[in-house]
């Protein structure tokens, strides 16, 4: 197959596996588009996208329109004359003239099995749900939110203890694998574009911050998904008396010791030989890295030996 003009449309590190693998894959990035450059981290200072930084090394001209809605825009993205957009967690609405310009249309990676998990935060929706399988879609992009018909898809099982970020980055490659073979089966005519089932659609809502906020009220597994799911971002929180404490990991405790230990939500029942173990609305969970105010997250054991928790209780139950 002969290699293929494209336009490659990302912003974050989920995209960059993409971007590299049609790279080495012998296609001609022609240009990179991702959202403008903005400020970031605790200075605030202004920063350029992971995908920006990849096309840079790899010598890809890159272009930061604010907004593909004007003419103006969409002049110069036709001027690049592409056979292909592959699109990639861009984070600007295509308009339907912008997905008309290339001759071959615009393919999206999607970090879910569509038509689960439209919208912004698949990954993470998948974890706090407790789905148990999860894949990449590759889309051909119509006007809609992620319903275009699909070419193909590539499936992989959540580990039942696996983080949002873990999945992140095992969905990032798997693809990067599947947009190259797509690419080529599209514009060889063997991959055929299938409209998504009507039924079992679900959105993915954009994470809010305070989703964060544990509720002890609700069981040990709830709450073990809630802290998976918001690894690295934003990360569970709750209060300890005026702190604000953030839980990074934990675990549903079973067996022998979970009999007879019986308290208020967020009640911690055990605080002993390297264990946190704390009362919820059914079950316990173990606290196993807990980060306090200005400090870095710290094991169970370390925070035992310098701060005694048995007998306090983690937030405010939610009415």
């Amino acid at each position: 197959m002969q290699p293929l003009r494209i336009v490659f449309a990302g912003t974050p590190e989920f995209s960059v596996p993409a971007l590299q693998a049609l790279h080495d894959a012998g296609h001609a990035i022609v240009a990179v588009y991702t959202q403008p450059d903005r400020p970031a981290g605790r200075g605030r200072e202004v920063a350029s996208s992971a995908v920006k930084q990849r096309a840079l090394a790899l010598g890809i001209p890159v272009e930061q329109p604010a907004t593909l809605k004007t003419p103006a825009a969409r002049q110069r993205l036709a001027a690049y004359a592409a056979d292909l957009m592959v699109v990639v967690a861009y984070g600007l609405l295509l308009p339907q003239a912008v997905l008309d310009l290339p001759r071959l249309g615009c393919l999206n990676i999607h970090g879910s099995l569509l038509p689960r998990w439209r919208g912004a935060a698949p990954i993470q929706r998948a974890v706090l749900a407790g789905d148990e399988r999860t894949g990449v879609s590759i889309m051909l992009m119509d006007a809609g939110l992620d319903t275009g018909p699909e070419l193909l898809r590539r499936e992989l099982a959540i580990g039942p203890r696996e983080t949002a970020g873990e999945l992140h980055d095992r969905l990032a490659e798997l693809g990067a694998q599947a947009i190259v073979t797509a690419v080529q089966g599209w514009a060889a005519g063997s991959l055929h574009a299938t409209p998504q089932p009507a039924d079992g659609a679900t959105y993915a809502a954009k994470i809010r911050k305070e989703e964060a906020r544990i509720d002890w009220s609700q069981s040990a597994g709830a709450i073990d998904r809630q802290v998976r799911a918001f690894v690295p971002w934003p990360v569970a929180e709750t209060r300890l008396d005026d702190e604000q404490v953030r839980i990074w990991e934990a675990c549903p405790v079973t067996g022998e010791i979970a009999v007879g230990l019986h308290a208020a939500p967020g009640t911690v029942v055990r605080a002993a030989a390297g264990r946190i173990l704390v009362a919820t609305g059914d079950g316990l969970l173990e606290l196993l890295a807990v980060q306090f105010p200005g400090r870095k997250p710290l094991r169970a054991r370390d925070i035992l030996n310098s701060r005694p928790l048995g007998g306090e209780r983690f937030g405010e139950v939610i009415a």
